[in-house]
């Protein structure tokens, strides 16, 4: 099997990201057209609950597998690489089976008085049979990763994607005459047939690179597999309740949010449109980067657990700065862009020009959410997951709270849940790097964030005379094309002029591979 190295297997993944974050954007841009604010809601009322389903289903494993399987090729032990997933598969299928009947037989009871809205009803009857097959992908894709191979993950979020935008405007279409909540259960339905599909190919790319027999000694693995359910429940209990806050979080904010702001005297389809809004349009911008620092975190686990095995400290620390560094730069033009021209970005891909004081007031408090995935990824990687679950739960708490109180309250409506978003994402982020130099030897790069913030002002100061002198102001598709162009140059230029981004680093790509491949 091809084993890639950190800088290599990110690589890959963020090329993959980049072409489904593309196309995942697209994707959502056609669903919010033909459905509009009130179907984006239900749709996005909908998916929080899929998302603490198979959260809970997956239990954490993707990440221990990733971890024990590297462990276990380091030492050359293909028995217990397949134990390692025959107890996983073990686990997730049991789980997928008893959530996949409970997701169905309680939907309504979440639509009618958790959502408040019974036309969700739909979507999440749609989405019910998804589970299991998220279940068994979570499995083969921690194997991979593992493996330190990413491509098998890399190709198949691509065909999810493909396959997803080339059936979701039929279904939607299709659904839209009986109901907007029918189009958003189309939406749905689109999901599901993607991932299948993407199964599908992990599920061929195992059986032509495995290197055991699957079948032999099944029943005995499972009898066997207490040690290894130990070892794997050591870093899938604590990242699992990282998760399960995480979709926790997701779950009971649609349903704070409603309540809040009925007690604001919000009617529900003010309340569905508002959050709508700020969920299905403003979130998808902020998220755009994340491909990046997601591939990050995924290719930091292999590779910090490696180098910990070793004692080699001074590797891990130059792996979460550089994780940074890269999460940060991927970020910094984009939030430049969002707070020079909100409304602009707004009117051009969504054809609206409503919300664009809160992407312009979140896209800043975002660049600590970039660095958030590589950081949490670290702290699992060092055995410190117990440390990232408590950042992720403080956080969840105090954004909670931030919600109810500033969005009960009439004058801030759907800006308090947006403020509340960015207070969530500032402390985690905060708190993990804390923790991080609290365990380990870790430094803060000050020197860093200083030149970084010294990129944006620079940038953004052009950014703005640019603008303020009208020189491309004959179409806002036009001055935002012009100046982004000439941004991305000035933005680039500084990077390497202050070594946000090295050329030493660029060198470390293996090119000589990618060539041959």
């Amino acid at each position: 099997m091809t084993k890639q190295t950190f800088l290599h297997g990110a690589l890959i993944l963020v090329a993959a990201g980049l072409i489904t974050r593309l196309l995942g954007f697209i994707n959502r841009i056609v669903v919010a057209r033909i459905m509009g604010e009130e179907g984006m809601g239900l749709y996005m009322m909908a998916l929080p609950t899929l998302i603490l389903v198979t959260t809970i289903t997956q239990f954490g494993l993707p990440v221990a597998i990733s971890k024990r399987v590297s462990e276990a090729e380091a030492i050359g032990d293909e028995l217990q690489i397949k134990r390692i997933l025959i107890v996983s598969l073990t686990i997730t299928g049991s789980l997928s089976i008893v959530f996949t009947a409970g997701l169905f037989l309680f939907a309504p009871v979440v639509a009618k008085y958790f959502l408040t809205d019974v036309r969700a009803l739909a979507p999440l009857l749609a989405v019910t049979p998804i589970i299991p097959i998220t279940a068994v992908s979570a499995v083969l894709r921690g194997y991979f990763q593992g493996r330190q191979n990413m491509k098998p993950q890399a190709i198949s979020q691509v065909i999810e994607q493909i396959v997803r935008i080339t059936t979701v405007a039929f279904l939607t279409k299709l659904f839209y005459p009986y109901g907007v909540q029918y189009a958003a259960a189309g939406a749905m339905i689109a999901v599901i047939i993607g991932e299948l599909v993407s199964l599908l190919y992990m599920t061929r790319q195992f059986a032509i690179h495995k290197t055991f027999k699957w079948r032999k000694a099944w029943k005995k693995h499972i009898q066997e597999g207490k040690r290894t359910l130990q070892q794997l429940m050591t870093i899938a209990l604590p990242t699992s309740g990282s998760r399960l806050i995480g979709s926790l979080t997701y779950f009971f904010e649609p349903i704070l949010v409603a309540q809040s702001l009925a007690i604001a005297g919000f009617t529900a389809i003010e309340t569905t449109k508002q959050y709508g809004g700020l969920t299905g349009y403003i979130l998808p911008l902020l998220f755009l980067p994340t491909f990046l620092t997601h591939a990050l975190g995924v290719s930091l686990v292999p590779s910090i657990s490696e180098s910990a095995a070793k004692d080699q400290y001074g590797t891990i620390n130059y792996r979460i700065l550089q994780a940074i560094r890269l999460s940060l730069a991927s970020g910094g033009l984009i939030t430049v862009i969002y707070f020079l021209f909100p409304v602009a970005t707004l009117s051009i891909v969504y054809g609206t020009d409503q919300g664009g004081f809160l992407l312009q007031f979140m896209a800043p408090f975002f660049l600590m959410h970039y660095i958030q995935t590589p950081l949490q990824a670290s702290l699992q990687a060092l055995d410190l997951a117990k440390a990232a679950m408590w950042n992720t739960l403080i956080g969840a708490a105090i954004k909670f709270i931030v919600l109810v109180t500033l969005s009960t309250r009439p004058e801030f409506g759907i800006n308090g849940v947006a403020i509340a978003m960015v207070v969530g994402a500032v402390i985690v982020t905060l708190l993990h790097l804390f923790a991080l130099i609290r365990a380990t030897s870790f430094v803060f790069p000050f020197k860093m964030v200083g030149r970084f913030s010294l990129i944006l002002l620079t940038t953004g100061g052009i950014g703005f005379l640019l603008h303020d002198q009208g020189f491309f102001s004959s179409s806002p598709l036009s001055e935002l094309l012009c100046i982004g162009v000439i941004l991305t140059l000035v933005y680039l230029c500084l990077l390497f002029k202050f070594k946000l981004l090295t050329k030493d680093e660029w060198n470390l790509i293996p090119w000589h591979k990618l060539k041959k491949q």
